[in-house]
């Protein structure tokens, strides 16, 4: 029989894939006064910051700041360089693909859509199909998911760029790295993205709310050759600003520049490829506990091939409706939140495990014993040795 007796006190565990855990130092540089946004120490640590975003996209090309959360990054991404009437592709391998093309849609563009299904990477086949089909070159964009929040997914970026140089394709390379950014390794400039959007609350250790579009020169030109893009999502300003209030489209966000500002110091302190080290351990342990318990027949990976599975987010299925049950047991009883199922046929029965950010071996571990435990309670059948797996991992 289950104790009644919670043990959820003490700090809780947020293993949601975003907004992830924020490191103290984060927090600490947030609690402060407003600061004047006209001239001091705000306005002066903004050239650095940028040139620390740059680093971690891997871009020397230019980056606009939005007061928004990754939806708004979407729409400024569209908004600068897809006129209405014009044509984009969606290779989709999850939910967070078929969001971003809705947002196309609304703001007036045709979508060709390739749904490769919630638990498969794209096949590029497919995709070349749809390039090749395309002579008269109507594709202008091609929206290309990095990781799929929802499904885990990652997909092949250097891949596509490769497909697109191969056929001589014109079509801007737009990657959404929401979920990847500062996770999964990400080279913006060497794998030819043309633009990136992202957001502050996941690998880069923010509070929600700030969001960011990279553009390189090809897409500067496709924003100088657009009949009107709206004032609010306009990159043109932000990027290239003539004085700090340019940077946000008005009032800054002045304590989510403090907090990134540190987190980016967190980044670069420990090194880029350092963090992309550290998420990919952490990820295989997770993945060793998981396949341990899915030998037992109930518990599901999502994606079955470790090649295409996010470093910072791994999606998962119980039978018979148990996800929703195992996420409230462990938030009710040992204070640990695991992210809902999202964009799957059965959301009841999946669940998510956010281990993106400010993570380190002990938080896996913590995370790892508290799926255990709640899986004993609920006497859901699992494989026997899951937590020495993930400590064999991390112990390599």
């Amino acid at each position: 029989m289950t104790s009644s007796i919670s043990l959820a006190q003490g700090r809780e565990y947020l293993a949601i894939p975003g907004p992830s855990v924020i490191p103290d130092k984060v927090l600490q540089a947030m609690h402060r006064p407003s600061p004047n946004i006209y001239a001091g120490e705000l306005v002066d640590m903004m050239p650095d910051l940028i040139t620390d975003l740059r680093r971690v996209a891997r871009t020397r090309h230019d980056v606009a700041i939005y007061i928004a959360n990754g939806h708004g990054a979407w729409e400024a991404a569209l908004s600068n360089v897809i006129a209405p009437g014009e044509t984009v592709l969606a290779p989709a391998s999850g939910r967070f693909t078929h969001g971003w093309a809705e947002m196309a849609e609304r703001v007036g563009a045709r979508v060709d859509l390739i749904d490769f299904g919630p638990s498969d990477p794209w096949d590029l086949d497919r995709i070349a199909q749809a390039l090749r089909a395309d002579t008269g070159h109507q594709i202008k964009a091609v929206l290309a998911v990095h990781v799929d929040t929802s499904s885990s997914i990652r997909n092949d970026i250097p891949a596509l760029r490769a497909l697109l140089d191969d056929l001589n394709h014109p079509a801007l390379l737009m990657a959404d790295c929401i979920a990847s950014l500062g996770c999964d390794r990400f080279e913006m400039d060497d794998w030819g993205v043309d633009v990136m959007v992202t957001a502050c609350q996941k690998g880069l250790m923010t509070p929600a709310g700030m969001s960011f579009v990279f553009f390189n020169d090809r897409a500067k030109a496709k924003r100088s050759a657009m009949p009107r893009v709206s004032a609010y999502w306009d990159w043109q300003p932000r990027s290239q600003p003539d004085w700090f209030y340019q940077y946000f489209g008005g009032t800054a966000p002045t304590h989510h520049i403090y907090g990134l500002r540190a987190a980016l110091d967190l980044i670069h302190t420990e090194g880029l490829e350092q963090v992309w080290a550290r998420h990919a351990r952490l990820a295989q342990a997770v993945w060793a506990a998981c396949e341990v318990w899915a030998t037992g027949g109930a518990l599901h990976l999502n994606v079955a091939d470790r090649g295409h599975r996010s470093h910072a987010v791994t999606a998962l299925r119980l039978d018979d409706g148990r996800g929703t049950p195992l996420r409230s047991y462990t938030e009710q009883h040992l204070g640990l939140t695991l992210g809902i199922g999202l964009g799957m046929e059965d959301e009841d029965s999946c669940f998510r495990l956010g281990h993106m950010g400010y993570l380190n071996g002990h938080m896996v571990m913590g995370m790892l014993g508290g799926i255990e435990t709640a899986m004993a309670a609920l006497d859901i059948p699992r494989g026997s040795g899951a937590l020495e797996a993930a400590a064999k991992v991390l112990a390599t």
